[in-house]
């Protein structure tokens, strides 16, 4: 195939394996045949330098006949759920035994073929298995991604030529004590950018105090800022270390920093000139070594034109300036922040990490994201949670134009697989009475459960001996 996945097919009736391997061929798949599990594992190892065995980097899914010479169907089974647990295994069975067929689907089988099968019926089935392979694979390829990006900055997730920038300029400033001045908008990811900055840095190993200057009222502004001794105003009952103080050796990080008072920008500037400051109801000096980062929302030039921010202090802030542009300006960040965002939602609430499709990918990149990077973890934390798909109106838009580009068939496939995850989550994941809401059969929705990949919503797999009965 075109995506450079490949089909282990393993059947030892030669006229079988040939007819079969034939028909993928011809269906557009790379297919390599073997008479057995042995010599199918000895030519993934010669490929992957394993040594006879499978890894979980293999690029495609095993088609298997169950009954072999040498090792099993389900020997073979047994040992990719244990080395490559992802690789989608498809097992044949010329024996009629559903039992044996359903007990392998719930040992991590992906699917079950049962002899005479119509050529349609293992394209179709093949090609499913390779389409799931392929969103796994880019999900580790994506997570090596991230790995490596933190290796660089710290957290700084994306591909887009504005996030490379921002990466080089991080890694070549933080070892530095020059001041920076980052711009972006609300929920850009500004204090990312400065505690990347801080963590890269000499100072890593001392206090990054963050004083967010739009939330504070300005009356508590400078007792915040510079601390104060007992007694120095009413209710002031003993000594306070103000920020600049505490964060003495280390990064103090000034957000909005454009909403400072005029009043407090002048003993600012004063202490990042001097090194000194005062506490409140205190004349004597201390001395301060702290690295300054700000970060500002909208053209700081035009606040020091209309009054309001002193030029003097502008000057003094950016001396280097990292521009944060909007997710609207480099959509090409969008997916991997959100698949970023996923994994980490699935650590802190104990739930899987859902593989996007295409066309959720397709509505995630459509949307504006007027919240910026803030809005989209949100959407991963709901996505996780299975809260209204976690997209919002993106959500609405794939399924929008699912509904106008799918086939009939694939539109009654969609509404089945949302019926069944329906009475999944009615029956509380029991197959049993789930298949007697739905009316089937339990070995027919057993079936249906691991074609629409909906075993971690039921208790195919986990409790499935429970109700083999």
């Amino acid at each position: 195939m075109a995506n450079g996945l490949q089909v282990i097919y393993i059947e030892d009736d030669e006229l079988v394996r040939r007819a079969s391997v034939q028909s993928l061929q011809l269906a557009g798949f790379d297919v390599d045949g073997h008479a057995s599990a042995e010599a199918a594992l000895r030519a993934i190892g010669a490929l992957a330098g394993t040594a006879g065995s499978i890894g979980s980097d293999f690029p495609g899914v095993i088609v298997s006949d169950i009954r072999l010479p040498g090792a099993s169907g389900l020997e073979l089974l047994a040992q990719c759920r244990e080395r490559a647990p992802d690789v989608p295994v498809i097992l044949v069975t010329g024996h009629g035994d559903i039992s044996m067929a359903v007990q392998a689907m719930r040992d991590g089988a992906y699917d079950f073929i049962e002899k005479p099968f119509a050529s349609e019926r293992l394209i179709e089935t093949v090609r499913r298995a390779l389409e799931r392979r392929m969103l796994v694979l880019e999900n580790l390829a994506l997570r090596r991604e991230l790995a490596g990006q933190n290796a660089v900055a710290p957290g700084i997730i994306g591909r887009s030529p504005a996030i490379e920038q921002v990466r080089r300029l991080i890694a070549n400033v933080a070892p530095t004590d020059a001041s920076v001045l980052i711009n972006g908008d609300t929920g850009a990811g500004k204090e990312l950018i400065a505690r990347s900055l801080h963590e890269m840095s000499l100072r890593r190993a001392k206090p990054f105090v963050a004083l967010n200057c739009g939330a504070l009222p300005e009356p508590m502004f400078e007792s915040e800022m510079f601390g104060y001794e007992p007694g120095a105003f009413t209710g002031a009952a003993k000594r306070r270390i103000g920020k600049l103080e505490h964060a003495s050796g280390g990064t103090l990080f000034l957000d909005e920093i454009e909403s400072m008072p005029l009043s407090l920008q002048v003993k600012l500037l004063r202490v990042l000139q001097d090194g000194v400051l005062e506490r409140l109801g205190s004349n004597q000096p201390i001395r301060v070594n702290c690295r300054v980062i700000a970060a500002a929302k909208g053209d700081m030039a035009e606040h020091v034109a209309a009054g309001t921010f002193r030029q003097d202090l502008l000057y003094r802030l950016n001396v280097v300036t990292i521009a944060l542009p909007p997710l609207s300006e480099r959509r090409e960040d969008i997916v991997p922040l959100f698949e970023h965002f996923l994994l980490d939602a699935a650590v802190r609430y104990g739930r899987p990490a859902p593989i996007l499709t295409d066309g959720q990918r397709a509505a995630l990149m459509r949307r504006d994201w007027p919240g910026n990077v803030r809005e989209l973890r949100n959407a991963a934390d709901r996505f996780v949670l299975g809260i209204a798909d976690g997209l919002g109106d993106a959500a609405h838009g794939a399924a929008s134009e699912a509904a106008t580009t799918s086939s009939l068939k694939e539109q009654v496939e969609q509404f089945e697989r949302a019926a069944i995850a329906q009475a999944l989550g009615q029956a509380g994941g029991a197959v049993a009475q789930a298949a007697d809401r739905l009316q089937v059969g339990k070995a027919t929705l057993y079936e249906k459960i691991k074609r629409y990949g909906l075993a971690d919503r039921g208790d195919a797999g986990k409790n499935g001996d429970k109700e083999a009965g």
